[in-house]
């Protein structure tokens, strides 16, 4: 896909971080945009910010774990614009800490935004692409799924966010091969970055009432998450960098998109470990920021 200028693009979470990134990559390179956050605020914020810079830009808060909602906006985006050309359901959330310590309220929330939160977009928007393909050669579309390196790897303290994570990757590729049985017009692609300073860290501001935790934190919950905070917030690529590594990516037609490849080393290593069958050790000394978590949460269990 080389061609952005007129094109529309959705971006699910795009109030903040990666979204708002990939939506003002979009604007530069004249395309129409649809927004959805569950932010309000955030996602007004970045729309203005959009018609200052000139772009056409609609705004619909959203919450994208709601099947419903999201066909209806999906109707609603295509009425307003047209043919869709670009979807990045990169909405997401983060918790931290061991996996048994997190509470079936935590389940759902994570797997609800980071999990079918894009299965709703693919189910939304993918039918409405192949339609557009079906009605006109010179069509090109992507769906671009946002991961994370956390799809590919698995480490403590990462629990439902690196479940979720890797069911989006698995969900990437079967989509890529499906696509490949009915049009080459459409195709999908996969974003795996790693630590980028935004405030996902800070998930919790936009949990809805229902889904929180009557208890608080366990210390080892708050360490973990406090050693995430910290890795974000120390992240060395930014959300725009991020996204001007994923148009290059689509107009280059990749499907894997790794924005920090140091962490594909890492992958060998485990992978070699799946291959070997031999039991999983996480390579410290490789990604201080999983040792500095590891070494937090370990802390936190010698106080309990």
């Amino acid at each position: 896909m080389k061609n952005f200028t007129g094109k529309v693009a959705v971006i699910t979470g795009g109030g903040s971080g990666i979204g708002k990134a990939l939506a003002m990559a979009a604007a530069k390179r004249g395309m129409k945009l649809a927004l959805l956050d569950i932010q309000g605020d955030a996602l007004a914020q970045s729309v203005d910010e959009l018609h200052q810079m000139g772009a056409v830009a609609l705004g619909i808060t959203a919450d994208v774990s709601d099947a419903a909602a999201m066909q209806t906006v999906a109707e609603q985006i295509e009425a307003h614009y047209g043919a869709i050309h670009v979807v990045f359901n990169n909405a997401g959330v983060t918790s931290s800490g061991p996996v048994w310590e997190s509470t079936e309220k935590d389940w759902d929330w994570l797997l609800g935004i980071n999990l079918k939160g894009v299965v709703n977009g693919v189910r939304s928007f993918t039918p409405k692409m192949l339609a557009a393909a079906a009605s006109d050669k010179a069509y090109e579309g992507c769906v671009v799924n946002t991961a994370s390196l956390a799809g590919i790897l698995a480490g403590p303290g990462m629990g439902i966010y690196s479940v979720s994570k890797h069911a989006v990757v698995a969900l990437s590729e079967c989509l890529h091969y499906d696509l490949q049985l009915v049009s080459p017009q459409v195709r999908a692609a996969v974003l795996c970055p790693s630590y980028v300073p935004t405030a996902i860290g800070n998930s919790d501001r936009n949990r809805p009432a229902h889904l929180l935790n009557e208890k608080p934190p366990t210390k080892a919950q708050m360490a973990s998450l406090a050693a995430a905070q910290q890795a974000v917030a120390q992240g060395n690529i930014t959300a725009t960098e991020v996204a001007e590594i994923t148009f290059k990516a689509i107009e280059q037609g990749c499907f894997y998109i790794f924005p920090s490849p140091e962490g594909l080393a890492l992958f060998k290593l485990r992978s070699d470990n799946i291959l070997n069958q031999v039991t999983p050790e996480f390579p410290y000394e490789l990604f201080p920021a999983m040792k500095d978590r590891r070494d937090r949460m370990l802390a936190a269990q010698a106080k309990t």
